[in-house]
């Protein structure tokens, strides 16, 4: 009995050594350097008052990211207020921990030069999901390297900084924001960045924030020229690919002849959309409608009002 209990023991003891130990996603946190001194107030808008300025240097914990232009943040003493996101303030340092010691490496492949170990406690900042099993990252010397993405190694916090994800993720996550909206109310000329309601140019910019935190413009014929300038568009809408953006003209009626004698190279863009493809566009456009929704393109008054289409990222 006494030769078992040893063995059992010497088990135990093994598998403490031999297994990184367990952590809560919730210990994690994103944290960042104040590079200039900067207000810091009570709420996020430039009209509130000043609890204090925080001192280039100082280390403070990120929240939350209320919008493109303020951070909810702790500082060392627990105090919790907001600061500018704006880069001459403030720089995200790190939104993810070591827990057990993993290769840094020059490339995301085990054949890849090996930078040197991370270890466990070690902060990083990730900054890319290069595929399922590697992230792009930065240490806290400002190396640049890839670190395996398995929870084995490595706990993170996306609830601030979002990594910048494979294409075809990136895609699939921003029309996943987007039919979040489904059925929030229209509104023409909706507050930006907030989400009580929405009018078209406004749900796709709140969208492709929520998916990437990538500010798109936020107004419909500044998003077709955008999307114009990275790369070529169409004006047969059955060449779209999923995800990408289209642009349509005012309505002019129902039918497609009442459309047939309009030069549309001349027309304005009044009206915009994200394509899903199988003919559907996934939009707003009316108080009566009933907010966001999804409706057919062909034989509809969006095929005839349709002005051109592309993608929005590169």
């Amino acid at each position: 009995m006494k030769k078992w209990n040893g063995l059992l023991l010497v088990m135990v003891l093994l598998l403490s050594f031999a297994a990184p130990a367990a952590h809560a996603a919730s210990e994690v946190t994103t944290k960042a350097k104040i590079v200039s001194g900067v207000s810091f107030r009570d709420q996020p808008n430039t009209s509130s008052s000043v609890m204090r300025y925080l001192k280039t240097g100082e280390i403070v914990t990120v929240l939350q990211i209320v919008n493109p232009y303020w951070y909810q943040v702790s500082d060392a003493q627990g105090v919790t207020g907001f600061v500018s996101t704006n880069e001459k303030y403030i720089s995200v340092i790190s939104n993810a921990e070591i827990i057990y010691g993993v290769n840094f490496r020059t490339g995301p492949s085990t054949d890849a030069t090996r930078i040197r170990m991370l270890r466990a406690g070690e902060d990083v900042l990730v900054l890319e999901k290069v595929n399922d099993s590697w992230y792009k990252a930065v240490d806290s010397t400002g190396v640049v390297g890839y670190v395996s993405s398995s929870s084995k190694y490595i706990i993170t916090d996306f609830s601030v900084t979002l990594v910048t994800l494979p294409l075809a993720e990136r895609i699939e996550s921003v029309i996943a924001e987007t039919f979040k909206y489904t059925g929030v109310p229209y509104e023409f000329g909706s507050k930006r960045f907030d989400t009580a309601t929405f009018d078209c140019s406004d749900l796709l910019q709140q969208a492709r924030w929520d998916a990437t935190r990538e500010v798109i413009p936020s107004d419909s014929r500044e998003q077709g020229e955008y999307v114009k300038s990275l790369g070529p568009v169409t004006t047969d809408w059955k060449q779209l690919k999923r995800g990408d953006l289209m642009f349509f003209m005012s309505y002019k009626g129902s039918r497609a002849s009442d459309y047939a004698s309009i030069d549309k190279s001349t027309e304005t863009i009044t009206h915009t959309g994200i394509y899903l493809g199988d003919g559907m566009v996934l939009h707003t456009y009316s108080p009566e409608s009933g907010g966001v929704r999804t409706d057919l393109i062909e034989g509809k008054q969006w095929e005839y009002r349709f002005l051109f289409g592309g993608s929005s990222m590169k």
